[in-house]
């Protein structure tokens, strides 16, 4: 597992000794990043959350390509300890927040301080319904806004919908056994601050 461009580009992640933690595998990663290179264009300045951050792995691919800002959030001591070390080895800690929370718990307090994000990873573990539950939120969450593009990774076998009140899907892409959904909120007229 390797940062695949920008500051901190070819740097190796730190992985998990367990199988508790699913990477991103870096197929994946470089397609998604590709895609949203594309749909995006340039990182500068994002502001990025990393749901069920695991490594880090995705949160500090956009730190490392320009994002200014990026939060990520793990429910497991290990994983934050992880992504904390991963974020020294590529000396991106200064531009993020680590939080030891459940996503809901999370993004409940997220709401209250923080301003919308322009990009979110969703990475839950597969086949526990945890991708709908929070994308459910996130549709109605003011952490979305029209300039903000939702990523949510999840088994292929798994019932994801098409849409979550406001937030619609606008592609899935499969790789294998791994989906990607890339959501938006249907009238993208303004864009995050």
């Amino acid at each position: 597992m390797r940062v695949i461009a920008g500051s901190a580009r070819g740097r190796r992640l730190l992985a998990p000794k367990n199988m508790r933690v699913r990477p991103t595998a870096d197929r994946v990663k470089e397609a998604l990043f590709s895609i949203l290179v594309s749909r995006l264009g340039e990182f500068d300045e994002m502001r990025v959350l990393d749901l069920f951050a695991g490594t880090g792995n995705l949160g500090i691919e956009a730190l490392s390509r320009g994002a200014g800002f990026a939060v990520f959030v793990d429910s497991h001591r290990d994983s934050v300890q992880l992504v904390q070390k991963n974020l020294e080895l590529t000396h991106l800690g200064a531009q993020a927040k680590v939080l030891n929370q459940e996503a809901h718990a999370a993004l409940n307090w997220l709401a209250r301080s923080e301003a919308p994000f322009h990009l979110i990873f969703l990475d839950p573990p597969y086949h526990e319904g945890l991708a709908v539950r929070v994308l459910e939120l996130l549709g109605t969450s003011p952490l979305v806004d029209a300039g903000t593009t939702v990523v949510a990774e999840f088994a292929t076998q798994e019932d994801v919908p098409r849409s979550f009140g406001r937030l619609q899907e606008s592609e899935r892409r499969i790789y294998g056994d791994t989906a990607l959904s890339f959501l938006t909120i249907a009238d993208r007229g303004a864009q995050c601050p």
